[in-house]
């Protein structure tokens, strides 16, 4: 669940690191490349990290500091590009399901060590699912961004560690399994307890000193870790070196340094990527015109499992006093028939997005799409959009809509770095202007973005985003993590009793067929609803900017080494080669 913006977003869709090595057909001749040459990653622009523990606070929960999280830590569970368990690559070997779809006993396997040497055990894991627990209840000093996702707090009854290798979850009630083990237990994402424990029987000063060191990825308590690399230096805005771990139980390849560098604007990004500067980054699509002068990379097209919207913010504090009037569902309606999702992607993103009318876009399709979500439920036509408002009492006065002393005027904060973006705002704002709604556009940095949209303080904005939303962990594709009434990731604050109790049924257990039927109610459901403004979901699945990831063609791995349910690459099956 993560918004590359995953605000609502982790490893969830394709992040700034989140990079598919595919397409990489005849290459240039090399043959005298080190084969232990660092590989420089480009970041998008304006992007940084900046929140390094695993259990990521809501305020930070984006692809780029999830994707980073994942260089050092490794999940519970392997999830594959097909949405399965691969109990091979996983640190669970097992997990078995007992007691009316209540009890989830996880075996723990052998394999993989902290790189202390010791052993990852059911204490790290229990551990783990108590700072989740912590940082999901109300006056925690942050909060968890996975609150919410999985029945996390409130479905787990216990986790406990039956002995070193085993732990038992119990939940309050019966459960879906497929549902449970995606996106409850596949949250978890061990730390050693042995480092980070550091004050027992006191959490909340655990949490505080978690957010202390949070963006300090040189603190001590960084130096023992699980997956393929760890943080070597860094450079604020400039650059963060990795190293290869050289005691990752998992397999190792031959890239043994990986840099990332701050980027300042897609054409800065766009004149590393010629000069040679960077060997792996993004195009964005104001570029994709001049792609033919990178005659030394190759591209790929791809997107992550999830979707794009604005967020409309239905708190009663909104400003203006619009929230009351997002809260009312035809005017939800009539904002969306202001999006011309077929002319964006074609006008400004050269054709290198899908239509995104619900909570999954029309790509990668996956066994779990409703397929009505393919068509919009209010197509572009704003002359309908005006004529739905003033049925409902609304008159034009000098433009725009008013009702007794409302008017459908507000601000529209975006992420700025990009002149695609813009361009997409301003055929928005153009668009909306024709149904007599007025909007100003103000653009901030992605970070800010984040913060300024979150619920918690909903007197700041009215309509803020882009948002996408990427399904991992929440890797059963439903919407207890965002479109519940009380998801910590619901920034606009949208409230449906009717959504809650589809949410909720999609998480009883059943027959899979039943399952799938209760899954398909709810994604129907949201996109009638349309709790926000629905967008063009683009390739590369990054936050409105519209992404092409470029990369040396010499730099080699196969469409395996980039996982879009999972939201996760790797850079340990990269090589350099002729």
């Amino acid at each position: 669940m993560r918004s590359s913006m995953r605000l609502p977003g982790i490893l969830g869709g394709l992040s700034l690191l989140g990079v598919a090595l595919v397409g990489c057909g005849p290459t240039a001749a090399s043959s005298s490349i080190a084969p232990h040459k660092p590989v420089v990653i480009a970041l998008a622009p304006l992007q940084e990290p900046n929140w390094f523990f695993p259990v990521v606070s809501a305020t930070a929960y984006t692809i780029t500091n999830l994707d980073f999280v994942a260089l050092g830590y490794k999940p519970l569970l392997d999830i594959t590009a097909s949405d399965r368990i691969d109990y091979s690559k996983s640190i669970a070997t097992h997990i078995s399901v007992t007691h009316n779809d209540t009890v989830f006993t996880i075996t723990l396997g052998s394999r993989y060590k902290w790189s202390n040497g010791q052993p990852v055990t059911a204490q790290d894991v229990v551990f783990t699912w108590r700072i989740m627990d912590a940082a999901s209840q109300k006056g925690a000093p942050w909060t968890y961004g996975g609150d919410g996702i999985g029945g996390v707090p409130v479905d787990w009854r216990s986790v406990v560690a039956v002995n070193a290798h085993t732990v038992r979850i119990t939940v309050a009630k019966p459960v879906n399994p497929v549902w449970f083990i995606r996106n409850g237990i596949g949250q978890l994402e061990p730390v050693p307890a042995s480092v980070w424990d550091k004050y027992p029987g006191n959490v909340n000063r655990e949490l505080r000193f978690i957010a202390s060191v949070a963006n300090d990825p040189g603190a001590t308590v960084y130096r023992v870790i699980d997956g393929p690399y760890r943080f070597q230096s860094a450079q604020t805005t400039n650059d963060w070196i990795y190293s290869a771990n050289p005691r990752y139980s998992g397999h190792r390849g031959t890239i043994t340094t990986l840099v990332f560098k701050y980027e300042t604007s897609t054409a800065a990004e766009f004149s590393a990527l010629r000069t040679g500067t960077v060997n792996l980054g993004y195009i964005s699509n104001s570029f994709w015109g001049a792609r033919h002068q990178l005659t030394h990379d190759v591209f790929g097209i791809t997107y992550p499992f999830g979707f794009s919207y604005l967020a409309l913010n239905q708190n009663s504090q909104a400003p203006g006093g619009l929230g009351p009037v997002f809260r009312q569902q035809y005017v939800r309606e009539a904002i969306q028939m202001g999006v011309n999702q077929p002319g964006i992607i074609k006008s400004i993103y050269h054709g290198n997005g899908v239509q995104s009318y619900g909570p999954l876009a029309s790509k990668p399709v996956t066994a779990f799409d409703a397929p009505v979500l393919a068509k919009p439920a209010y197509p572009f036509n704003p002359a309908a959009g005006r004529r739905l408002l003033e049925s409902h009492g609304w008159h034009l006065v000098n433009g725009v809509m008013r009702r007794g002393t409302q008017s459908l005027a507000f601000t529209v904060i975006y992420i700025s770095g990009s002149t695609s973006l813009s361009d997409t705002m301003q055929l928005l704002q153009s668009a909306w202007a024709k149904e007599g709604i007025r909007v100003t556009l103000k653009s901030l940095p992605e970070n800010e973005v984040v913060a300024i949209g979150n619920q918690s303080d909903p007197i700041k904005w009215s309509v803020s985003g882009p948002f996408n939303w990427t399904y991992e962990p929440d890797y059963y594709p439903t919407g207890g993590g965002l479109f519940t009434t009380v998801s910590p990731s619901n920034s606009g604050g949208y409230s449906s009793k009717t959504a809650n109790a589809l949410i909720n049924a999609s998480y009883a257990p059943g027959s899979p067929a039943a399952s799938r039927a209760s899954l398909f109610r709810y994604e129907e459901y949201i996109r009638i609803s349309n709790p926000g403004v629905f967008l063009p979901w683009l390739a590369g699945g990054y936050v409105g900017i519209g992404f092409i990831i470029a990369h040396s063609a010499n730099l080699h791995g196969t469409v395996s080494t980039y996982n879009p349910v999972a939201g996760l690459f790797y850079p340990n099956y990269w090589h350099w080669g002729s």
